[in-house]
């Protein structure tokens, strides 16, 4: 177990997902401050009960993931922007308000059967599905597309980048972070994006038909 700086937010970070912050309240400036003159990496975790800015410091759910911070840009007025990057899930044993900012005691919380068979099997089920996502973005967003060939080779890195990659309330992006086994989570992530894919292809489906129907009236 180890103390580990918390940055509540009304974001879900996933390892190996970068994240972008701009930070300006005092209390984080502070906390990102002495991240940088230690090289400590701060954890992100999602807000259950309060909110971001000013007021008492929030309550956040009990899964987090480390960050480690890559860049900063340090602004006239004292802000910065920071990227950061996921780097591995904790869980809060115990939570202190010793500092201006929340610090968790925390210890890491890796997925349990990664290199299992039943992992690597969920691992193949789950890519074809998210290759499919990304051809249909492409064809939505074709400037912002991703190379399916891009996708991690390791299941649960996998797992991770379907989970941040696809636009789903917090709540749920919470529960994916927090299931302890690396098969449940491309499993439950295979579930996920086959019903995304499905809500894609009705919406673009719907404005292809409404776009046909602008020309067809247009041209009378």
């Amino acid at each position: 177990m180890y103390r580990l700086p918390l940055f509540p937010l009304h974001t879900v970070l996933f390892p190996g997902a970068p994240i972008t912050l701009h930070i300006f309240e005092p209390r984080y400036r502070l906390m990102i401050e002495e991240c940088l003159e230690t090289g400590q990496p701060f954890g992100v975790v999602l807000i259950r009960e309060g909110r971001e800015a000013f007021g008492p410091l929030a309550q956040p759910h009990p899964v987090g993931c480390t960050a480690e911070i890559t860049d900063v840009e340090r602004l006239p007025n004292g802000h910065m922007n920071i990227v950061a990057v996921g780097r591995e899930r904790f869980q809060i044993v115990e939570l202190s308000y010793d500092r201006p900012y929340l610090v968790g005691t925390v210890e890491p919380f890796p997925a349990a059967d990664l290199h299992q068979p039943e992992a690597q099997q969920a691992a193949q089920q789950l890519r074809p599905w998210v290759e499919r996502y990304l051809a249909t973005l492409a064809r939505a967003l074709p400037s912002n597309s991703l190379d399916p060939a891009a996708l991690p080779a390791d299941p649960l890195a996998l797992g991770y980048f379907a989970a941040a990659l696809v636009q789903i309330p917090a709540d749920q992006k919470q529960a994916l972070l927090a299931t302890s086994r690396a098969a449940q989570l491309l499993s439950d992530m295979r579930d996920v994006y086959r019903r995304e894919v499905a809500l894609l292809d009705v919406i673009l489906e719907r404005d292809r038909m409404l776009a046909r129907g602008r020309g067809f009236f247009s041209a009378n």
